[in-house]
């Protein structure tokens, strides 16, 4: 039986799921896991702060327990539910953040993350600490668009290059990963014009997850984590 990689974005934009399955084509196919993407209708129109963060882990945690599937990835740069889905199974659980960061280190030696506004910073921070990744981390900057307003293609384009470009030129970031699951559908446009790596974090995520299927690697199982 085909495996499965259930993809899951904890808000309720519709319109982000579509992005983030219309990025992820790329990566089906030649004989790999189903990819499937799902929305969380009880989540927040977008998570943009902690309160959200916080109420989306449970909203995440219960969707995993009623889909199965033989991977998860958390298409939100929180990781929301992320480290208690890890407890309470024993398929393989992806945070975007968390894959975005780490793969980041592959591509060039400071990355940057472009946020969605200046509030989501702190909690990028701690992330880049819990994972001890500062030495290698030049930057966060915001673009200051909410994520329901990501949508606005040209507006959108704009202001992620713009930023690009002070984490380029100012904080010496070689490499750049974009803070939020719903700029997927800029990630090659924006590479195209800054001239480095670009990372859509839920595409190197899924490509972990499928990497992982395909080696068979395995975690503990959650009973004899507990």
């Amino acid at each position: 039986m085909t495996s499965r990689i259930l993809v899951i974005n904890p808000n309720s934009s519709t319109a982000v799921t579509q992005a983030l399955d219309l990025a992820l084509q790329p990566l089906r196919g030649q004989g790999g896991p189903a990819i499937d993407c799902v929305t969380l209708p009880e989540g927040p129109p977008g998570i943009e702060t902690q309160a959200h963060v916080d109420a989306a882990s449970a909203h995440v945690t219960a969707a995993i327990e009623r889909q199965p599937a033989e991977a998860y990835v958390v298409a939100c740069f929180s990781d929301p539910g992320v480290h208690a889905a890890r407890e309470r199974t024993s398929a393989l659980v992806f945070g975007i953040a968390e894959c975005g960061m780490t793969s980041a280190l592959a591509l060039g030696t400071r990355f940057g993350i472009v946020a969605i506004l200046d509030q989501s910073i702190p909690r990028h921070l701690r992330q880049v600490d819990a994972l001890g990744l500062r030495a290698r981390f030049a930057g966060d900057r915001a673009v200051n668009i909410g994520v329901a307003e990501l949508a606005e293609d040209e507006r959108t384009l704009v202001r992620l290059v713009q930023v690009g470009q002070t984490l380029r030129d100012l904080d010496r970031a070689d490499v750049l990963v974009l803070g939020c699951a719903g700029m997927a559908r800029y990630r090659a446009r924006v590479e195209a014009a800054l001239g480095v790596p670009v990372i859509d974090p839920t595409q190197a995520a899924v490509g972990l997850a499928r990497t992982a299927l395909a080696l068979g690697w395995r975690r503990q199982s959650a009973s004899k984590e507990s």
